[in-house]
């Protein structure tokens, strides 16, 4: 049985495609209604990559904070996180897009969060290698575009197009590559000491067309944690392609 056949096997009966408005349950909604939604970002990013999601769920009557991640290192990320979920008036849904679901692994144990929402993001369980979990699938493309300039890493401008954001307009996608940020190699050595989604709801969207992170790994990553789960036909960028699809899944983590 080869890698793929091997998730798809894992995944049968514990994950499916939920088209917009559609709801197939696996992780529950909490009974009561999240007030505020804190959103954290990954790699190649910043804040603003969420700019897309906020006023859907602003509409919707949530607070929102989208957190600025230092991505130096694994414990000051979380900390950076952990200081806004501090500054929450009430129950909190807690999502991560790409690397920012490790932080979100790690910091959605805070009091004040109710569930926990993933974007193609990385979800490994507390002490994991996540480098050794995606060696078990077939390397994304873009993993051959990170380049360093001394201790920090950034993807070139044509992985970062082709395999980031391939489903956006170029001249979308070159607006967000000006505003990439680089992260330092520490980050990507630290691992979750806990995994918060063994005791919170979770929800996970998986991108059918990434090229940062290998679909069937996302689809492992959500069965474990039996994640309600969408599937989005999009790039790693689902959070600005398909903003809809994104924020009704934050929404049904608020139960709103």
């Amino acid at each position: 049985m080869n890698r793929r056949s091997l998730a798809r096997f894992f995944l049968a009966g514990v994950t499916a495609t939920v088209l917009p408005g559609e709801t197939r349950a696996q992780g529950t909604a909490s009974s009561q209604p999240a007030k505020n939604v804190v959103l954290v970002h990954g790699l190649f990013a910043d804040g603003s990559s969420w700019s897309e999601v906020i006023p859907l769920l602003q509409a919707r009557g949530l607070e929102v904070t989208s957190v600025q991640n230092p991505l130096t290192t694994l414990e000051e990320a979380v900390a950076a996180c952990r200081k806004v979920l501090d500054r929450q008036d009430g129950p909190t849904v807690l999502a991560g897009h790409s690397f920012g679901g490790t932080i979100v692994t790690e910091a959605g144990t805070h009091p004040k969060v109710l569930a926990l929402v993933y974007v193609a993001a990385r979800a490994a369980d507390a002490g994991e290698d996540y480098a050794a979990l995606a060696a078990r699938f077939p390397a994304p493309p873009a993993s051959a575009g990170i380049v360093y300039d001394g201790d920090e890493g950034r993807l070139t401008e044509e992985a970062f197009l082709r395999d980031f954001a391939g489903d956006l307009p170029a001249e979308q996608a070159r607006v967000l590559y000006a505003v990439q940020q680089p992260f330092r190699r520490a980050l990507l050595t630290g691992r979750p000491s806990q995994a918060a989604w063994r005791s919170r709801p979770s929800f996970y969207a998986v991108s059918t067309e990434d090229r940062t992170i290998n679909p069937d790994l996302q689809r492992y990553m959500a069965a474990r944690m039996a994640a309600r789960t969408v599937e989005v036909r999009a790039s790693h960028l689902a959070l600005i392609s398909h903003p809809q699809e994104i924020a009704g899944l934050i929404l049904d983590a608020a139960a709103r």
